[in-house]
């Protein structure tokens, strides 16, 4: 993917989380940076993620970084991203972010989300300032590039983000 893109500006969603509640992406306003991934229950690449989502959320969140994870999968054609099973994940792995049921995948299709995970990190002017792979490892022992975390202390530090877009890798999207 050619690093040198033009930044787009996301419109604004209201998604249902699993607390039962409406998120907006508004509520990230005045958010140093918000971190979008797109993630599935059903995933074994997305399972071997979560646990460093929620060190990112930890390691972040003093700085004004939020993660806010979506599930756009088809939950008729993949039963295990049902909204019921959501929040079992949810709460069965102590999500410290909110996960978010994209139904009908508008906001995946607004994304230009193509699989499980894929990350994209916004600007506090909700700009993607970065979209790809979270890290370069399927196994967490074995990372040798910390790509979304690299691309939040960039924004964090004030600097432009050095690579602004790598190639996602996990299960495609179930559209």
């Amino acid at each position: 993917m050619p690093n040198n893109y033009a930044p787009i500006t996301v419109p604004d969603f209201a998604l249902r989380g699993v607390d039962g509640k409406l998120h907006s992406l508004l509520e990230t306003a005045g958010s140093t940076a918000t971190a979008v991934v797109f993630i599935g229950n059903g995933c074994p690449t997305v399972r071997a993620y979560e646990q460093r989502l929620i060190k990112l959320q930890e390691t972040w969140r003093s700085h004004g970084v939020r993660v806010i994870a979506i599930n756009a999968n088809n939950s008729f054609l993949s039963p295990p991203d049902t909204f019921a099973e959501m929040v079992k994940r949810a709460t069965d792995r102590n999500f410290n972010f909110p996960y978010l049921k994209d139904d009908d995948r508008a906001v995946a299709k607004d994304f230009g989300a193509v699989c499980t995970p894929h990350a994209f990190l916004l600007d506090a002017n909700r700009r993607v300032v970065y979209s790809g792979r979270i890290d370069d490892s399927r196994v967490g022992d074995k990372i040798t590039s910390r790509d979304l975390e690299n691309a939040v202390a960039d924004v964090v530090e004030g600097r432009p983000v050095t690579v602004k877009r790598t190639d996602p890798f996990g299960c495609s999207i179930v559209w």
